[in-house]
């Protein structure tokens, strides 16, 4: 049935209908990578190649609008430059490239109601996020980009990046590797890592559609009609019963008890885990098997990449209070809200050797991300992944 809601809203967690029309595209030179790694063609007898993702806030950008307009804080849209720039940088982690980047951005907005001082916020806050990841190792070139004026086409703002990089080709993490007997550690999404100033929901960039529409109440429909597409069904926007400034108390290990409020749960920046990745790369890479960004897809995002095995995941984290929330608002079903949500972890990693696999653990507890054995890959006829959880069974194939 919210399968069904997901589709009406013109969204889709599989993207089945893109994978379809790309099936043909080469692959580049390491297929199993998590992005397209390319010969160099200014130097192509080297032995490194070039990688570049595209991607983007997503509707995020518009939940910032609404929260903005409530508010006037300016500083969400810092969060929404974090949120453009880290769903590329984190993409390019799983591939095994820690930089130096390269960073191009996109701003489309609507000049009528997005002013010059949002477009200001949102160069700054890639520039000051810049500076800020440099004292982790981060290396990020600005090389400008393009602001449009497009108010035939935006309604509100949209803000998209682009990052490349060269790296090693004999570098790059090979997801077609994973096979049976592989750990899965997952790393959590939520709390408050070593380089966060508050508590993370753990949203990421990836379901705000639906999560916006199910969670905030129907008073934004009239008081922000920009906001949403007017074509959609009017039952199917804003559904909630949550307003943005609702008060929401969470814990955690790392970030104690914190009073947050709705709006600052589903608008966490996205958190990036380079800080981490360029350690963990650094020591246990020969043992990595396969490094998946648990983004557009959910906890079956693997299944794009997996060759062979079941991937079990029965030591998954509790439910953290943002997914608890969107499910209770929306009733959605709990197999739909894995293979749309990351459900609190984002990244995993799967690794040949279960001590590696530990020792990669305590590495990240020491960066304040909790972290796990999630699971496990098993021998299978087909690839699938296999998700336990509350005595519940989900079984998803590619």
């Amino acid at each position: 049935m919210h399968d069904q809601r997901y589709n009406q809203r013109g969204v889709s967690a599989g993207k089945e209908d893109v994978h379809r029309a790309i099936r043909h595209l080469d692959k580049g030179l390491v297929p199993g990578s998590f992005c397209k790694v390319i010969a160099d063609p200014l130097n192509p007898n080297s032995n490194h190649g070039l990688i570049m993702h595209a991607d983007g806030a997503g509707t995020k950008s518009s939940l910032a609008y609404i929260y903005w307009k409530e508010t006037g804080d300016l500083s969400v849209w810092k969060g929404i430059a974090q949120d453009a720039l880290v769903m590329n940088t984190d993409d390019l982690l799983c591939s095994g490239c820690v930089g130096p980047m390269v960073v191009s951005s996109t701003i489309g907005r609507n000049k009528g109601l997005i002013p010059g001082e949002v477009i200001e916020a949102l160069i700054e806050g890639t520039r000051t996020l810049a500076e800020q990841w440099l004292e982790y190792g981060i290396e990020l070139h600005l090389a400008g980009g393009e602001t449009a004026d497009l108010g035939d086409l935006v309604r509100t703002v949209h803000v998209d990046t682009t990052v490349i990089a060269r790296m090693p080709i004999s570098e790059v993490i090979d997801n077609h590797r994973i096979a049976p007997g592989h750990w899965v550690v997952g790393f959590e999404s939520f709390g408050q890592a070593l380089w966060e100033d508050r508590y993370n929901g753990g949203m990421g960039s990836n379901g705000l559609t639906s999560a916006r529409h199910d969670v905030l109440h129907a008073d934004y429909r009239t008081r922000y009609p920009e906001s949403f597409d007017p074509a959609l069904p009017i039952e199917l926007v804003y559904a909630g019963s949550r307003h943005l400034t609702d008060s929401v108390v969470v814990e955690h290990p790392y970030a104690g008890r914190q009073d947050l409020t709705v709006g600052q749960l589903l608008l966490s920046p996205t958190r990036t885990y380079l800080p981490l990745g360029i350690q963990m790369l650094r020591m246990f890479r020969p043992f990595i098997s396969g490094m998946v960004h648990c983004s557009g897809g959910g906890q079956t995002k693997v299944l794009h990449f997996l060759q062979q095995g079941r991937v079990v995941k029965n030591n998954l984290f509790p439910i953290p209070p943002l997914f608890d929330l969107i499910q209770t608002e929306s009733g959605t079903d709990w197999r739909e809200m894995f293979r749309v949500f990351n459900m609190g972890h984002r990244l995993e990693m799967y690794f040949t050797d279960r001590k590696a696999a530990e020792e990669c653990i305590a590495l990240s507890e020491a960066h304040r991300i909790q972290a796990r054995l999630v699971g496990l890959v098993e021998p299978s006829d087909a690839p699938e992944v296999r998700i336990e959880e509350g005595g519940r069974v989900h079984s998803y194939f590619s």
